[in-house]
């Protein structure tokens, strides 16, 4: 993966979601739980630039204002999906939270209860194991 400062931090939160793993289709790095992807981490090589794409169902409007979002394209416009190619200094919380919607999103439900309850428990969702 690239060398941006956000990079490592969001690959490692979002894999650490519960039964989270990290896929390479089309050479890109993406981020699944079962069959489906929640977050595409794009070419793992310093010749493109970060970026992530998420499923932002309730966030989409807050982060298309954002400069350095746009929509994805490749049909993917139609389901709230962003793509995100946020400078370095950007809030890393805020791209955190957008992980984890994204996961919401496409997760099933048994799941999303466990992030629910661990929650509830105190335990921040990214120490969870899958």
């Amino acid at each position: 993966m690239t060398n941006h400062p956000l990079a490592g931090p969001l690959l490692a939160f979002a894999l650490g979601l519960p039964e989270a793993w990290e896929d390479h289709p089309w050479g890109e790095n993406v981020a699944k739980v079962g069959k489906k992807v929640f977050v595409f981490f794009g070419l793992p090589d310093a010749e493109h630039p970060f970026g992530m794409t998420v499923k932002l169902p309730e966030s989409y409007e807050v982060a298309m204002s954002l400069p350095w979002a746009k929509n994805p394209g490749y049909r993917m416009d139609r389901g709230h999906w962003v793509w995100l190619q946020p400078p370095e200094e950007a809030p890393l919380d805020m791209l955190i939270e957008w992980i984890e919607e994204s996961y919401r999103a496409v997760a099933p439900k048994s799941l999303r209860a466990a992030l629910d309850a661990a929650a509830a428990g105190g335990q921040s969702s990214s120490t969870q194991e899958g």
